[in-house]
């Protein structure tokens, strides 16, 4: 596969090959529910293990992830937002029968990437050889990443997680880990 390719198939998937992030927003502020402490508390657990600065709450990643997460919950599947759908911020979704999964569980879905993760330049930072497998898990520990917002969407059969992060991680060619 050449770098074009590559390339291609990356920023489909929503990855990003820039070498400079957006600025940070100033909406940071604390989440509006005992349920958004908890998923930001999972997402810093993760992040102090591994040395990364804790996350601060931005309530318009969370308001912007709400409305995904609503459309997704109608769709009654997963599906990414384009880049510019999610204003260069970087997702991460979630998706699990209704009412059953706690906030932890639904963050420790994407934690748990952890087992096939090693430190590594980005793509390369990935046991099994598919950098896939762990991105969700790089975009929550990603070094640069400062804040998030997440919301939780329920149609008549699953509950939709979707996490937005500024600035976006899983940068091409920089380090992790």
């Amino acid at each position: 596969m050449t770098k074009g390719q590559i390339f291609a198939v990356l920023a489909a998937a929503g990855v990003v090959a820039a070498a400079i992030a957006p600025p940070l927003s100033a909406q940071s502020a604390k989440p509006s529910t005992r349920f958004g402490e908890r998923l930001l508390h999972a997402h810093n657990s993760e992040r102090v293990r591994v040395g990364a600065v804790p996350l601060q709450w931005n309530a318009k990643l969370a308001a912007d992830a709400k409305q995904w997460a609503d459309h997704l919950a109608q769709r009654g599947r997963l599906e990414h937002a384009s880049y510019e759908q999610r204003a260069k911020a970087g997702e991460n979704l979630w998706m699990g029968s209704a009412g059953y999964y706690s906030a932890e569980t639904m963050i420790g879905g994407f934690i748990d990437e952890r087992k096939d993760f090693r430190p590594g330049k980005f793509p390369d930072v990935s046991r099994t050889g598919k950098w896939q497998d762990v991105a969700h898990y790089t975009q929550v520990i990603w070094h640069d990443t400062r804040e998030v917002g997440c919301a939780v969407s329920r149609d008549a059969t699953n509950d939709f997680l979707v996490c937005r992060y500024l600035p976006v991680g899983n940068w091409i060619g920089q380090q992790i880990g």
